[in-house]
């Protein structure tokens, strides 16, 4: 190919992709398609994943449209795909961009609905998929003993005492008290 069929910016699946990186790369950037099923992908289509996606021709960039909207035409396994068996459809569909955001958002809607243990997590913000939650996951508010600042009124019991009234002196060479008995008997 020449330079002059070369494309800087190209856009594939509703994001626009430099033509200088790696199409195994390049399709792996689009949030939905990770390395590997874009390398299972572009085996199934035979196109050479080391090519720079600036290369790529009118045909192929529709194949790989086609394959990425519908991966069970294009031979995908269906374990590939990150919705099996889909709640509504009942189906194997493989989402992208933002039709994976809103099915996720959804799905989390629809479980604390019904109030499932797993709403019951995500209401709360908890640990969903089982993890110890004793030492780990501690954003949010800080755990533990808070000091308090509350100032008990002059006079009373544990009050500090006030500035006003003179401080006992402390004499020095005062002799132990009978009333306290000592450690000898």
């Amino acid at each position: 190919m020449s330079t002059s069929e070369y494309r800087h910016i190209l856009r594939i699946a509703g994001k626009d992709i430099e033509g200088s990186k790696k199409i195994i790369v390049a399709l792996s950037k689009v949030k939905g398609l990770g390395y590997n099923f874009s390398q299972v992908l572009l085996q199934s289509l035979n196109i050479n994943p080391t090519m720079r996606v600036g290369f790529l021709t009118e045909k192929e960039l529709q194949e790989i449209e086609n394959a990425i909207k519908n991966p069970s035409e294009s031979q995908m396994p269906t374990w590939y795909m990150n919705r099996r068996k889909d709640m509504e459809s009942g189906s194997n569909k493989h989402l992208i961009t933002s039709d994976l955001d809103f099915t996720i958002s959804n799905d989390i809607e629809r479980e604390k609905a019904v109030y499932s243990w797993r709403g019951y997590r995500h209401m709360f913000g908890l640990k969903v998929r089982g993890q110890c939650t004793r030492t780990a996951g501690r954003k949010g508010g800080a755990v533990g003993v808070r000091k308090t600042t509350a100032k008990a009124a002059p006079g009373a019991t544990g009050a500090p005492a006030s500035s006003t009234q003179p401080s006992p002196a402390k004499e020095t060479s005062q002799a132990p008290s009978p009333s306290v008995p000592s450690e000898n008997n």
